[in-house]
């Protein structure tokens, strides 16, 4: 990924100015890094609804509706939890699109099937009389936290410049 998270982030903004959408972010690894990213943009305000900085296992349930059970059946870090976000972010929101990250930064947190640099992401995009688009993706970065939190901040963003511009 060559552009900038700016650059990113200035493309995204004209694509939602353009369809008159609204952005919502739910957000775990990236502990609101995303939502910094996108409100250091002047005039972002015309497309960034809110953000949701669910961190632990109860803020999913509690602030974005994701059901524990899939948190236990997937663990919080999976594309599973991630559409759940995903979907919850829509959902309390007045966003018509979402980005949802949860994944293990590191230096701990680690499993063997679940590295650190493991990031699982989704996309939500509500088109209107149809049920949202879900996307949902898992990346290993390397680096340190924060270069692998930038990473997926800027992965998030091209790739739902991808899903906008199809």
């Amino acid at each position: 990924m060559n552009q900038s998270i700016a650059s990113l982030v200035q493309t995204l903004s004209e694509l939602l100015e353009k369809s008159s959408i609204k952005i919502a972010l739910a957000e775990s690894c990236t502990g609101g890094l995303l939502a910094a990213h996108l409100t250091a943009q002047a005039g972002s305000s015309l497309w960034f609804d809110r953000g949701f900085v669910t961190y632990s296992n109860a803020s999913k349930t509690e602030s974005i509706g994701v059901l524990s059970s899939i948190i236990e059946q997937y663990g919080a870090v999976s594309e599973e939890v991630a559409k759940a976000m995903a979907q919850g972010a829509l959902n309390h929101s007045a966003a018509k699109t979402s980005i949802a990250i949860t994944g293990i930064a590191g230096p701990g947190g680690s499993t063997e099937n679940k590295p650190v640099g493991m990031v699982c992401f989704a996309w939500a995009v509500q088109f209107p009389g149809s049920p949202a688009l879900l996307i949902a993706s898992t990346q290993i970065f390397d680096g340190d936290r924060q270069a692998i939190r930038e990473q997926a901040c800027a992965y998030a963003l091209n790739e739902l410049i991808q899903i906008l511009r199809k």
